[in-house]
C-alpha cells in the first residue's frame, strides 16, 4: 500500500509539473496569436496608408508642371479668405516646372485692392521697409506653399486679392481671386 501510495505521489507531482509546461505553452500560444493579429492588422492599416500615399504621390505629380520656359514657375492655387472685417487668410502653392535643377529664390507680393471712404485703393503687402518682409521670401526646387493673415485698416472692404512671384524684381507668375 505504501508503494502504491508512494507511486500515486509520484504521478501526481509528475502531472502537475506537466500541466504547469502544458499551461505555460497554452499561454505562449495565445501572446504569440495575439501578437500575430495585431500585426497583421498593422500590415493591413501600413498597406492602406501606402497604397493612399501612393495616391497622393500620384496626384501631386499630375500637377507638377511641366517645363514652362524660362520662368519655369507658376501659382498652381490662391485662396483668400475674410477672417474679420480687417484680416484677409491667404494661401498659396507656387510651383516650378521642369526637373528642379537649381533652387528658385524670389519673393512674394500680395496687393489687396480694397474699397476705403468710396475710393479704391490697392494696398502691397509686404509693404516697403516693413519688418516682415522675411515671410514673404521665396525658397524652393519643386514647389512651396505659403500662407498667413494680412491686417487691413478698419473700414477698408476687401475686393481682390493678386499674388505675384518674384525674381530679382522681375514678375515670374501672378494669379488673382475675387473676395
Amino acid at each position: 500500500m505504501a508503494t502504491y501510495k508512494e507511486q500515486i505521489e509520484k504521478l501526481s507531482a509528475e502531472r502537475d509539473q506537466f500541466s504547469t509546461t502544458a499551461n505555460a505553452a497554452e499561454s505562449q500560444i495565445n501572446i504569440e496569436r495575439s501578437a500575430q493579429k495585431q500585426m497583421a492588422t498593422q500590415a493591413k492599416t501600413l498597406e492602406a496608408e501606402n497604397t493612399k500615399l501612393k495616391e497622393d504621390l500620384a496626384f501631386f505629380e499630375s500637377l507638377l508642371p511641366a517645363d514652362t520656359g524660362a520662368h519655369g514657375v507658376t501659382i498652381r492655387r490662391l485662396k483668400a479668405d475674410v477672417l474679420a472685417p480687417n484680416q484677409l487668410r491667404y494661401r498659396l502653392l507656387i510651383m516650378q516646372g521642369g526637373k528642379g535643377d537649381h533652387d528658385f529664390i524670389g519673393n512674394l507680393q500680395l496687393t489687396v485692392t480694397v474699397l476705403q471712404g468710396g475710393k479704391s485703393a490697392m494696398m502691397n503687402f509686404p509693404e516697403v521697409n516693413a519688418a516682415d518682409t522675411e515671410k514673404f521670401k521665396l525658397g524652393f526646387k519643386h514647389y512651396q506653399r505659403m500662407e498667413g493673415v494680412l491686417t487691413l485698416p478698419d473700414g477698408a472692404q476687401m475686393k481682390t486679392v493678386q499674388a505675384r512671384v518674384l525674381e530679382k524684381g522681375q514678375i515670374r507668375a501672378q494669379l488673382s481671386v475675387n473676395l
